[in-house]
């Protein structure tokens, strides 16, 4: 965890050039960036990608940047630099691709029961843009269900946290036995047990809507980053691929 690697310093230095022209710019970068409900018309397909690089404040950025350094940099000189880059942005659009599919289960999920409630697509096609109704829909439909669908169709997603989720359980595989120190915790945990527990702990969040450290976290885009990530140091490692550079 010493010396900063190439590709992560150039990584680094992308995110917080997109954080500063958020910053400077305001409003414009981070709808034209950050990754929307792929039916909601802010949607483009670039935002795939994009939406990696984009930060909603200034703690966001700076954890995010300290795990990319901290984990990736070890990675990368495990892998190659070429293997990396694909290792790291193929976590980030898998973490995309999960937490669209959630936000798809529950836009779907409110808007079937709204039609069985009785109302018309044009009705509920306002419903999802100004997030207004008649109150009496609740007798049929809960207020969670709605909210969680509006919530899904109208907030965008950023943050390397999805990639960064796959970098962590590739040096929980690579590096299973080192010790790492928490803030909150006064003691030690091998990388095997404590990156299991944290994704863990994102699962319990994404189902439960109970959230241990905050609001306005997508859960299950980092258990996405985590699964596509397991998923490809899995195969590298069966196939003794991992020592095997790209350069």
């Amino acid at each position: 965890m010493g010396r900063i690697t190439d590709t992560v310093k150039v990584l680094i230095i992308i995110n917080v050039i997109f954080f500063a022209g958020t910053m400077l710019v305001g409003d414009q970068v981070y709808q034209l960036f950050s990754l929307w409900f792929f039916q909601n018309d802010n949607f483009g397909i670039w935002q795939v990608v994009t939406h990696m690089f984009m930060h909603g404040s200034f703690m966001h950025i700076l954890f995010n940047m300290y795990a990319l350094w901290a984990f990736g940099s070890p990675i990368e000189q495990m892998l190659g630099k070429n293997k990396f880059i694909f290792f790291y942005f193929s976590c980030g659009i898998g973490a995309a691709i999960i937490h669209s599919l959630v936000n798809y289960f529950h836009v779907e999920s409110g808007y079937n029961a709204l039609v069985d409630a009785g109302m018309n697509p044009m009705d509920i096609q306002q419903l999802l843009e100004t997030g207004q109704y008649n109150t009496s829909i609740l007798g049929s439909v809960s207020k969670d269900t709605l909210e969680s669908m509006f919530t899904a169709y109208n907030t965008p997603a950023v943050g390397a946290s999805g990639a960064i989720y796959g970098v962590l359980v590739a040096f929980g595989m690579l590096f299973p036995n080192v010790e790492l120190f928490l803030l909150f915790v006064p003691v030690p945990i091998k990388a095997k047990i404590f990156i299991p527990i944290l994704i863990a702990i994102d699962l319990f969040s994404g189902v439960t809507g109970y959230s241990l450290f905050g609001g306005g976290i997508a859960h299950f885009a980092h258990v996405g980053g985590a699964l596509f990530g397991f998923i490809m140091m899995w195969y590298w490692k069966k196939n003794q691929f991992e020592q095997n550079r790209w350069d």
